[in-house]
């Protein structure tokens, strides 16, 4: 594991993973990548780990695919960098049976916005910007991209951003639903905080059973996602945290969910 490329720190329950290549704006090369996702598998194995959050060193979240790495004499293809080192990338984070949090504190391009929207929940302070620039140098949204974004805010403007490869302020994306919310700069790192231990605190089991369920909606139709629910609900049922739930809604009291 490239340690000098992913900064990991845990605070309580809260794991932050800081892509750390800011003089390059965080931008990634093979073994970012694959550090990335050895911290992701490592997060997704630690019972003590209740939140994920994936934020960037310096003044970028991620400028995407480093353009070095991909024209250099002896690149790798294109099918490795997007299969490897995004493509895995986005199914460990849709995968991860943890909330991910994306804290986007400056410009997230190409690959790396979205990697950020790949994420449960994605927050940027009100500076930071989001740009599909793809089609600047010939290629198309990847990492995810031409199946999430039209999700998130429909055809005509994931196509428009797509084509245009427009700026989108995150004060822009939180009014249009790309994200979840822009926050002003100077309580942005509180917010995150705050966010993150309060997803901790939750029954992290039924969070990621909602995950899953959200997964199996986007590649099946009502009656088949019914019965998902009915299996996954079940699951859920026989959780620790939904007796505790129930223990403490009649009782009166605030639960204590333990994530399993």
């Amino acid at each position: 594991m490239h340690e000098d490329t992913i900064l990991t720190t845990r605070e309580g329950g809260v794991l932050t993973l800081t892509l750390n290549r800011p003089a390059a704006f965080n931008s990634f090369t093979q073994p970012m990548a694959a550090s990335l996702q050895d911290a992701l598998r490592a997060a997704d194995a630690d019972d003590a780990v209740r939140c994920v959050v994936l934020t960037g060193e310096g003044k970028a979240f991620s400028a995407g695919q480093d353009l070095k790495e991909i024209t250099a004499e002896d690149a790798p293809s294109f099918e490795e960098i997007v299969g490897g080192s995004f493509n895995a990338t986005v199914r460990l984070l849709r995968a991860l049976n943890k909330p991910v949090i994306s804290a986007v504190n400056g410009v997230a391009a190409g690959a790396g916005a979205n990697l950020a929207l790949a994420c449960d929940l994605c927050v940027a302070t009100e500076s930071a910007k989001f740009i599909q620039a793809f089609s600047k140098i010939g290629l198309i949204p990847d990492s995810g991209g031409t199946w999430i974004l039209p999700r998130l805010i429909g055809l005509q403007r994931a196509t428009a951003l797509a084509y245009l490869g427009t700026p989108v302020s995150a004060t822009e994306a939180a009014a249009m639903g790309m994200i979840h919310r822009a926050i002003p700069t100077s309580a942005f790192s509180e917010a995150v905080s705050a966010l993150a231990d309060t997803l901790a605190q939750m029954p992290t089991r039924g969070l990621a059973l909602t995950k899953q369920a959200f997964n199996q909606g986007f590649e099946q139709g009502l009656s088949a996602q019914l019965d998902t629910e009915l299996e996954l609900q079940g699951a859920a049922s026989r959780t620790r945290d939904y007796h505790e739930g129930v223990a403490a809604f009649l009782e009166k009291r605030r639960p204590t969910f333990q994530g399993h």
